[in-house]
C-alpha cells in the first residue's frame, strides 16, 4: 500500500514540474526509437525535433563509444547552441573522460544501464546544470584530475593550478576589451556559456569581477 501511494505521489509531483524539451541523437533508427519509446512515457519529458536544440533543451546522445564526431557534436550543442547534454555510451576511456567533461557534459549513463528511470534522472540533472556520473566513472575522473594536478604542480598556467584552458581563452579576450557577445563569437560559444565560465571562475577563486579575474590571470602568468 505504501509503495502504491509513493508511486502515485511521485507521478503527481512530476506532472507539476515544467516539462523538459529533449532531443534524442542516436547512430541508428532502432536505438533512437527505443530511447524515444522509453522517454515519452514520463510526464516531465517533452520530446522535440532536432531543430529545437538551444537554451533549455537537453540533448540525449547515444553511442557505443566516443569518437571525434560525437565530441564535435557535443561541443556544438553545449558551447554554440547553449543546450545541455546527456551522454549514453557503451565504453569510454580515461583519456576521453576529461574531453567529455570539458565539452560541458556533466551527465553520463552507461548504455547497459540506460533504463527509462536512469535516463530521465540524467536528463533532469542536466536540465538543472547538475552532474550525474556513474560511481565508477566519478572515481576515474577524480583519479585523473589528481594525476593532472600532481603533473602540473609548480608550473604556472597549468589548468589544475587555478584556471582551465577554456577560462584562460575567455579571460584573454576580456583583457583585449571584448564584450560577452564578441567573446562568444570568437570562441563559438553561446553568450550564456561565456557568462557561466566567468561566473564560475570568479566564484571559485573569490574574485570580485572581470577586471579582478584578468588581474589574477596576468599575475599568475596565464595571459
Amino acid at each position: 500500500m505504501r509503495s502504491s501511494f509513493g508511486t502515485a505521489e511521485a507521478a503527481q509531483a512530476a506532472e507539476r514540474e515544467p516539462r523538459i524539451p529533449v532531443v534524442v541523437d542516436a547512430p541508428d533508427p532502432i536505438s533512437r526509437a527505443g530511447a524515444v519509446s522509453e522517454l515519452r512515457r514520463h510526464p516531465v519529458i517533452d520530446l522535440v525535433d532536432d531543430d529545437r536544440n538551444g537554451p533549455g533543451t537537453v540533448a540525449l546522445l547515444i553511442n557505443d563509444h566516443l569518437d571525434e564526431g560525437l565530441l564535435t557534436r557535443m561541443r556544438k550543442l553545449v558551447r554554440s547552441d547553449g543546450s545541455r547534454a546527456v551522454l549514453v555510451v557503451g565504453t569510454i576511456r580515461e583519456t576521453e573522460l576529461l574531453d567529455v567533461v570539458e565539452c560541458g557534459v556533466g551527465a553520463i549513463v552507461w548504455r547497459h544501464e540506460a533504463t527509462a528511470h536512469r535516463m530521465v534522472r540524467a536528463v533532469v540533472a542536466a536540465s538543472r546544470g547538475d552532474g550525474d556520473l556513474p560511481a565508477d566513472l566519478l572515481g576515474r575522473l577524480i583519479n585523473q584530475v589528481g594525476t593532472l594536478h600532481r603533473a602540473s604542480a609548480g608550473h604556472p598556467g597549468g589548468a589544475a593550478t587555478g584556471l582551465t584552458a577554456r577560462e584562460v581563452d575567455v579571460l584573454r579576450l576580456v583583457s583585449e576589451g571584448l564584450d560577452t557577445g564578441e567573446i562568444a563569437g570568437k570562441l563559438s560559444y553561446s553568450e550564456r556559456t561565456v557568462k557561466n565560465v566567468l561566473h564560475g571562475l570568479t566564484t571559485r577563486l573569490h574574485l570580485r569581477n572581470r577586471a579582478h579575474a584578468v588581474a589574477y590571470a596576468l599575475r599568475e602568468g596565464y595571459i
